[in-house]
């Protein structure tokens, strides 16, 4: 499917074919053609003057009854009983757009020996809590998570359900999408109430150069997943009441065609990169992958996570837990370093949200001085060996 042209009002003056992102027009004969790169994103509409482009109307099959879907869910997850930061944030996002529609909000979690988590989701803002328990929830498998959330979704009918973009939430979300046969849209960094009730999710598209706004009208529930450090965790409120509500699922939810027969954990000797509250990140100008001990000596003496650039996780200098961009993590921590970091739109959208972001580089022209809080100029193999011996100084290591 790919967008019309009439051939009436075409002019063939080539601005469709500039606009388009995906290279999918082009002019032959006197008249724009579309291949089947195009993937409906309407720029070339915008920007035809003649008013010859248009969007094909799809018609996609309307769920019956989609003003019996009530209220906002959140997909929560956890690891060994702890649970994930990510659930808290959406809480708080959660929060805000039930309190648009004038609902509850809920939270789901999957596991065993949930019930004193389950009653912390409360003080973070869930009104009411969706505990499922049983052995084959643990450890997790993304085929048995789905079918259960999946067959909770169709019993309480909610109208939006927001997930973390995890490895988890990635794993199983779309499996719950595809189950019931609604829209989801990834890496959310923005959520909204429509005057229509509609949840308007924002997210980044070609490359980070479009924010595209996208909704789902005609299906239920809207399902969107949110990057971790995306949205503000909210305040605990002890004083907060909700309820706890238990689901049983069916055993044909429960039944899975894998096995875990073991995790292994990612052995780390800086503080995770999602959860730090200090990020230094190395890039191209770092020279070859010997040189990043700079990096990790300087985020160790400041209890900070060590990041990299999506150029040098493509080289193989670092692996890809530590990439910081679109295509890796999406962070915000208090102090951002970025170290021989060029600063490519595709690496902005996962950090700009930092508090403070200190950029080093040779090139005083760098795109990352654009968005830098402060700047500094500089030779990074002379900068920092030399910030790394203040610091132990200044720690009486020296």
């Amino acid at each position: 499917m790919k967008v019309r042209i009439d051939k009436e009002k075409c002019v063939a003056c080539g601005a469709c074919v500039d606009a388009c992102p995906q290279g999918a027009i082009t002019v032959a004969d006197e008249i724009a053609q579309v291949d089947d790169r195009c993937n409906l994103c309407g720029l070339c509409v915008d920007a035809c003057a003649y008013e010859a482009i248009s969007l094909p109307e799809i018609r996609g099959p309307k769920t019956e009854g989609v003003q019996a879907y009530r209220g906002v869910w959140v997909a929560g997850e956890q690891h060994d009983g702890e649970v994930h930061p990510v659930t808290h944030e959406l809480l708080g996002a959660g929060r805000r757009l039930a309190d648009k529609l004038g609902v509850e909000l809920a939270v789901v979690l999957m596991g065993q020996g949930l019930a004193t988590a389950g009653k912390e989701l409360v003080g973070y803002g869930a009104d009411r809590v969706y505990l499922v328990e049983d052995p084959a929830l643990v450890p997790f498998t993304d085929e048995i998570h789905a079918k259960v959330l999946a067959e909770l979704i169709q019993v309480k009918k909610p109208e939006i359900l927001l997930a973390g973009a995890t490895a988890t939430g990635r794993s199983y979300i779309p499996r719950v999408a595809a189950a019931l046969r609604t829209g989801l849209t990834a890496d959310c960094t923005g959520l909204e109430i429509g005057d229509d009730r509609l949840l308007y999710q924002t997210r980044p598209a070609f490359g980070g150069n479009v924010m595209a706004t996208i909704i789902c009208p005609n299906r239920r529930p809207q399902m969107a997943t949110v990057r971790p450090r995306v949205m503000r965790k909210p305040a605990f409120d002890g004083q907060r009441q909700g309820v706890l509500e238990t689901f049983t699922p069916s055993p044909a939810a429960l039944f899975s065609r894998v096995k875990v027969v073991t995790s292994v954990k990612d052995a780390q000797d800086t503080t995770p990169l999602t959860e730090a509250d200090v990020v230094v990140t190395g890039g191209r100008g770092l020279q070859k992958p010997e040189n990043f001990k700079l990096i990790r000596e300087l985020a160790l003496l400041i209890n900070g996570a060590v990041g990299a650039s999506r150029s040098v996780v493509d080289e193989g200098w670092m692996p890809y837990s530590h990439q910081v961009g679109q295509t890796g993590k999406t962070v915000s921590p208090k102090l951002y370093m970025a170290c021989g970091v060029s600063g490519a739109i595709q690496h902005v959208v996962g950090m700009q949200g930092s508090e403070i972001i200190v950029a080093v580089n040779k090139d005083p022209h760098a795109p990352i001085f654009d968005v830098a809080n402060y700047g500094v100029v500089a030779d990074l193999f002379e900068f920092l060996p030399a910030l790394i011996r203040k610091l132990r100084e200044e720690r009486g290591d020296l």
